[in-house]
């Protein structure tokens, strides 16, 4: 029996080929990969990558337009929230002694890249 395999959302290639080039383009500035896409209840962490001795965890916006505002706008305080309380969770199950930086990646429709550290 033949299956039929569900095509992606468009919306959810897009923010693949962007974390994926996030992620490329910071293995270009050193940092080492950890973790992608970690998953919980409280949201998911894009990608964690240490930084020499730090860990980082990073948020990967995308947008197409700056219409109702830019990528790096997009992080709210809300979604701030999310990703610390995810970072808890993903911390209890793999404990370090590391400092923690959160870092955002934003890119833009026009390919530009803002990688903010310590972003909040």
């Amino acid at each position: 029996m033949l299956t039929k395999l569900k095509a992606k959302a468009p919306h959810l290639t897009r923010g693949e080929n962007a974390e994926e080039q996030a992620h490329n383009f910071l293995l270009t500035k050193g940092l080492k990969p950890v973790c992608r896409n970690f998953r919980c209840k409280q949201g998911e962490l894009d990608l964690i990558m240490l930084d020499k001795e730090t860990l980082v965890i990073i948020e990967v916006r995308f947008r197409k337009t700056d219409k109702y505002g830019s990528a790096l706008e997009s992080v709210t305080h809300k979604k701030q929230s999310r990703i610390i309380a995810a970072t808890h969770l993903y911390l209890s199950s793999n404990r370090t002694d590391r400092p923690i930086r959160f870092d955002v990646v934003a890119i833009s429709g026009n390919g530009n890249i803002d990688w903010i550290q310590n972003a909040f």
